[in-house]
C-alpha cells in the first residue's frame, strides 16, 4: 500500500477514538447561560428602597393654620362676580334645551360692526379688474388708431345683421326651387354653390348676433 494514500481511501471504516462514556449530554447543555448576578447590585437597589418607620417615630403633629376658611369662603363670594347663566331654549314639552347662541335663533351676525359692508378683498379685485379692462381698452383703441380700423355703430350692425338675414332668405328659397332628382352636373354644381352661400350667411350672421362691438378695417 501507499503512504500517501488517504485514510478513508482504504478498506473498511476510518479508523477514529470512541468518545468517553463520562462525556455524555447533560440536561439544559446546550441553553444560553446567563451572566452571573452581582451582590452589588442587590446591595444597590436594596438602598433605593425607604426604609420602613420605626416604631418610635411619629408624624408632626399640632401644625395649625391660622387662616378662617368660612370668613375666606363668605367674602369671596360676597365680593365675587356672580355667573350669568347661559340662555337656552326649549323646543318640546318634555323639556329638551339647548344653548340658544349656537341655535341660529339669536341675530349674532347682523350686530357686527362690517356687516353688510363689501369685504376688502373684493374692493381690492374689483379696482384690478377695472384697472385691466381700462388698460385693455386702452390697448384696443391704439391698436385701431395703428391699423386705422373703425368700429359699427348700434345701427350700421343691425342694418348689416338684417342684409344678411335678407339676402339668406333668398338663397334659401332659391334653394328649395331645386328639382328634387339631381342628375346633371351644372345641377349638382348649383346646388352646392347654394349649399356654400347659406353657409357663410349663417355664419356670418352667427359672429354678428354673438358680438356687440364690430371693428372693420377702412379701405
Amino acid at each position: 500500500m501507499e503512504e500517501n494514500r488517504a485514510p478513508w481511501k482504504t478498506m473498511g471504516p476510518a479508523k477514529n477514538e470512541v468518545p468517553s462514556p463520562k462525556k455524555f449530554l447533560l440536561k439544559h447543555s446546550k441553553e444560553p447561560k446567563l451572566p452571573d448576578r452581582k451582590r452589588d447590585e442587590g446591595r444597590k437597589r436594596l438602598l433605593t428602597i425607604p426604609s420602613v418607620p420605626h416604631v418610635k417615630d411619629h408624624p408632626l403633629m399640632g401644625i395649625q393654620s391660622k387662616k378662617n376658611f368660612i370668613n375666606t369662603n363668605a367674602a369671596n363670594v360676597i365680593m365675587g362676580v356672580a355667573k350669568k347663566p347661559q340662555p337656552i331654549c326649549v323646543d318640546t314639552r318634555q323639556g329638551n334645551k339647548y344653548l340658544l347662541e349656537t341655535s341660529g335663533l339669536v341675530p349674532k351676525y347682523i350686530n357686527k360692526k362690517d356687516y353688510g359692508l363689501t369685504p376688502k378683498y373684493v374692493i381690492k379685485r374689483n379696482e384690478e379688474v377695472k384697472r385691466a379692462q381700462e388698460e385693455y381698452d386702452a390697448y384696443v383703441k391704439e391698436t385701431l388708431r395703428q391699423k386705422a380700423m373703425k368700429r359699427l355703430s348700434d345701427e350700421e350692425r343691425e342694418s348689416l345683421l338684417q342684409g344678411l338675414k335678407k339676402n339668406w332668405e333668398e338663397v334659401h328659397h332659391e334653394f328649395q326651387g331645386l328639382s328634387v332628382e339631381i342628375d346633371t352636373l351644372p345641377k349638382k354644381i348649383h346646388k352646392e354653390r347654394l349649399e356654400s352661400q347659406m353657409k357663410q350667411l349663417e355664419h356670418d350672421i352667427n359672429i354678428i348676433e354673438k358680438h356687440k362691438i364690430i371693428y372693420i378695417a377702412n379701405k
